[in-house]
């Protein structure tokens, strides 16, 4: 890289596209060229442009008879120098290109030259399209290129239709008009060749590239204003019925596959085009239904056909093309589409059904997946569908499914009864099926379904999920189904669905499960004993549990608790007693978990809304001590002597501080009783072995309890101990402990916002604290990074009332920005620049008079924070910078220009995004 870009590649790169040397030495020449020409264009003197492109055009006419790879290369190299010259310095390039290729003098046959041209002719628009020309430069070159396609597309439909045009020809013709179209070359200036492609597409050695230059010529966003040539695109692809047929009889799926996307091509791109030509409606149907037959292609996705998914996002358009007309309009549309919609949503239940059990069996893991996500696909499909056809569609599909599980004549697949409830499924997850008059019959219908299947069986489970808040609203309908969830839970394969279910019954018909409580926790816990889930289903299920002992009343929650937990603190208190190992650390880690879990749902305040955030406060609760309490006070000697054992380890530590964070979060005032002993407990925690998950807890606290009077001393004084274990870790090294800097810099921050006087404490070394954060601004992981610039910009605002703080600012601030200044200079990652410059902003804001003396001597010095910058450049910086003390945004933009000169970036490609 450094070789292509170093100004000796000027030489060498002719050096090594010598005859004598390897194909792959030739390539590396001809790319330096590439680079060269395209990233160092400025280098080039103007009286050189006609001899270099001499040069190239030799190297090209030597290379048409040889390395194919090379050709290409120079081809690029080339094409990138006609779109520097283009159009002053070089007015008819293309042209130009032409007639040169086409001189008789030449020593390369005719075919040769021809497929040279061709392949020129062919990167000289995706060059363009990849090209660092400036945006003034890319409209000018691209109203010259569009000019010149008059000397192309003629030349083009030659080739195409000569008889005598060997197959190669033809091919590269089509990739070469294919290239010249993503150009937004008008539609009616392609119209020939389109039509020569279409013809083409009978030839199989042609079929692809004719495809692609199609689709290609289709799909550009232009190509809706001319609709006369659109109209008469319609009888050509209605044309390829017949053969899309013999290839889905053939198990053609390539041939298919092709004709389909040129039928989606112009339906999805121009349906509202074509929609507005009323008077040809008849013809855009027939196209519609074309694509219908695509959606609906024999065969299962995606062991038979590829071919159906392709059309999926079709549907949309054209719903929500139909969708915007006015009134009148629509209504007639309407009429038309409706029942083309209702037989979309039957072709798609068809397609969603599953094979046979024993073909199934034979699918690899892989087809498994992606048949997954075709249905998710085609759920997605139905739910935007229901739009279109509303209650209507409910209806519909209860009709069949009753009509199915009801008749006698004929025995029915599971596939089919899966399919429709999976289409109840896909429209009840995500739109509110409250007043639908069917779900009370489906519900009726659910448990008549024999299930002898898994896959039936997953999705009779989803179905009843998706219907929770139905049940919440129907409370007398919960005994119909809750029985079947029950049922399903003792069955592993039906885990993750029969779980889900559970927790979303639990959490949405809580208030009418107590007659039910006693049953659903004695079959949790049995499945629980029996280890019949993994992990992550043993946690849904403990969250399940808590929303459900939510609505009991305290004592029967504790009743319930105690024997849903003894099992698990009893095996705790063994492992307690254990030599610490690798299986017994998994169980400790299991049950905290389980325990965890529960307590962040087990929440027995009463209010509106369970989604409000921790600000709210929750009502106290009027029977006595929270039970989360009782619990945590009774396990917590058993939990710190299982921590004095695991002190080493992370994962445990992780463990204990998640049940007391997820407990924090979900009482909230309640849990106030427990505060002093868990401070005494973090802090013998975090003076033994520092971890981060600690002072993630220490945060939650300082969070939610620290500005009551009554709890302050507890956590000022854990506050103080975390702090100086911290500073003293940074005396040894802090390093190796980025996620604990992390942690302690955002406990700093949440201190300063939520108590301030945390930083009153003379205990406190401000000083310290301050010079430990200019240091983790150095650190290279940017989440730690960005914690030390949030502390910096709660600290500065604080100058003025926090005496030690105003102190320090006045003491260190000149550090602090001369590192500021040195991340912006390239030592820091261009992602973290808004977090510097938001540093910068609070400095500006809240210590003005300092920030003007130190910001004009820190940059005083020649080469910093870049060897790249002028003077001036700095001195302008300043300037802004002190200007500015009320836009933030505005600083944001500074900071990202100013390290971009920093970097030597300023100006080039690689900023187009930033």
């Amino acid at each position: 890289m450094q070789a292509q870009v170093s100004p000796q590649a000027w030489h060498f790169s002719w050096q090594l596209l010598q005859p004598d040397k390897v194909p792959e030495i030739q390539y590396f020449g001809a790319s330096a060229l590439h680079i060269k020409i395209s990233r160092y264009w400025s280098d080039i003197p103007t009286d050189q442009y006609e001899s270099l492109k001499a040069q190239l055009f030799t190297q090209i006419t030597r290379f048409a008879s040889g390395s194919k790879i090379v050709l290409t290369r120079l081809c690029v190299a080339l094409a990138s120098l006609a779109l520097s010259m283009m159009p002053d310095a070089w007015p008819c390039a293309v042209a130009d290109m032409v007639r040169l290729f086409q001189a008789e003098d030449s020593p390369v046959d005719g075919q040769g030259r021809c497929l040279a041209l061709l392949e020129l002719l062919t990167v000289l628009p995706e060059e363009f399209q990849t090209s660092r020309l400036p945006q003034y430069r890319k409209g000018l070159v691209r109203t010259s290129l569009a000019v010149e396609c008059g000397a192309v597309f003629p030349l083009l439909g030659q080739l195409l239709q000569q008889p005598s045009s060997p197959s190669c020809v033809r091919q590269k013709v089509l990739k070469c008009f294919s290239s010249w179209v993503q150009l937004e070359v008008p539609l009616q200036d392609c119209e020939a060749l389109i039509q020569a492609a279409f013809a083409a597409l009978q030839d199989s050695e042609l079929f692809d590239s004719s495809v692609e230059a199609i689709v290609n010529a289709i799909s550009q966003p232009d190509a809706q204003r001319y609709v006369n040539t659109l109209l008469k695109l319609i009888p050509l692809v209605l044309g390829l019925q017949e053969q899309l047929r013999q290839a889905v009889q053939n198990g053609d799926m390539e041939t298919s596959h092709g004709i389909c996307r040129i039928a989606v091509a112009l339906g999805e791109n121009h349906s509202r085009a074509l929609l507005d030509q009323v008077e040809h409606w008849q013809s855009f149907l027939a196209l519609v239904n074309m694509i219908m037959f695509c959606t609906g292609i024999p065969g299962h996705y995606p062991v038979n056909e590829t071919t159906s998914s392709l059309t999926l996002t079709f549907w949309y358009t054209l719903q929500d093309d139909i969708l915007s007309f006015e009134a009148e309009k629509q209504a007639v549309y309407q009429q038309v589409y409706r029942p083309v919609y209702f037989q979309l949503v039957d072709v798609l239940l068809h397609k969603a059904q599953f094979p046979s059990d024993e073909e199934y069996g034979f699918w690899s893991s892989d087809e498994k997946e992606q048949f997954r996500i075709y249905r998710v696909d085609i759920s997605d499909t139905l739910m935007y569908v229901y739009e279109m056809l509303g209650a209507e569609l409910l209806s519909n599909l209860y009709d069949k499914l009753g009509r199915l599980l009801t008749s006698s004549e004929e025995p029915y697949s599971w596939q089919h009864t899966e399919a429709l409830l999976y289409g109840f499924q896909s429209i009840a997850e995500t739109i509110d099926v409250n007043y639908s008059d069917v779900v009370p019959g489906l519900i009726g219908l659910i448990p008549r379904i024999s299930i002898s299947n898994v896959q039936l069986a997953d999705t009779v489970m989803f179905t009843i999920g998706a219907l929770s808040e139905w049940l919440a609203d129907h409370p007398v309908m919960i005994n119909s189904v809750l029985p079947l969830v029950l049922h399903a839970l003792g069955n592993p394969e039906l885990s993750v669905s029969s779980v889900s279910t559970l927790k979303k019954i639990c959490r949405e018909c809580k208030y009418d499960l107590p007659p039910y409580a006693a049953n659903i926790v004695a079959v949790s816990q049995d499945v629980l004993m029996k280890q019949i889930h993994k992990t992550s289903q043993c946690m849904w299920l403990m969250q399940a549990l808590g929303f459900l002992l939510s609505a009991l009343q305290v004592e029967e929650i504790l009743k319930n608790l105690h024997s849903l937990i003894s099992p698990y603190i009893q095996q705790l208190e063994k492992l307690a007693e254990e030599i610490p190992n690798p299986s017994n650390k998994l169980a400790i880690v299991h049950i905290l978990g389980l325990l965890s879990n529960l307590f962040t749902t087990l929440d027995v305040s009463h209010h509106e809304d369970d989604h409000e955030g921790p600000e709210l406060r929750k009502l106290p609760v009027p029977q006595g001590p929270n039970p989360v309490v009782v619990v945590l006070q009774q396990v917590f000697q058993l939990i710190q002597k299982v921590l004095s054992k695991w002190l080493n380890d992370a994962q445990v530590v992780e463990a204990v501080c998640a049940i007391f964070e997820k407990s924090v979060k979900t009482l909230l005032d309640d849990f106030a009783p427990m505060v002093p002993q868990l401070c005494e407990m973090l802090g013998r925690m975090y003076s033994t072995i520092p971890q981060a998950s600690a002072l993630d807890l220490t945060r939650q606290l300082v969070h939610i309890f620290a500005h009551e009077p009554a709890h302050f001393p507890p956590i000022e004084a854990l506050f103080l101990l975390v702090t100086s274990i911290t500073l003293t870790l940074f005396q040894q090294g802090p390093r190796d402990h980025p996620d604990i800097v992390d942690s302690f810099m955002q406990l700093l921050a949440q201190a300063l916002k939520r108590k301030p006087d945390l930083f009153l404490c003379e205990r406190l070394d401000v000083k310290a604290v301050f010079q430990c954060a200019v240091l983790a601004l150095k650190f290279p992981e940017a989440p730690t990074v960005k914690a030390s610039c949030g502390f910096f910009t709660e600290l500065l605002p604080r100058c003025g009332e926090i005496e030690s703080v105003g102190k320090v600012v006045q003491e260190d601030g000149r550090m602090l920005l001369i590192a500021v200044l040195e991340a912006i200079g390239g030592q820091a990652s261009r992602s973290l620049m808004d977090c510097f410059a938001d540093i910068l902003f609070a400095l500006n804001k809240h210590c003005f008079s300092l920030l003007s003396m130190w910001i004009k001597e820190a940059l005083q010095p020649p080469g910093f924070p870049s060897a790249r910058l002028s003077p001036e450049q700095k001195d302008t910086f300043s300037q802004q910078i002190l200007r500015e003390r009320v836009n933030k945004r505005r600083v944001k933009e500074m900071v990202k220009e100013f390290t971009l000169l920093c970097r030597g970036l300023h100006g080039t490609d690689y900023t187009a995004d930033y």
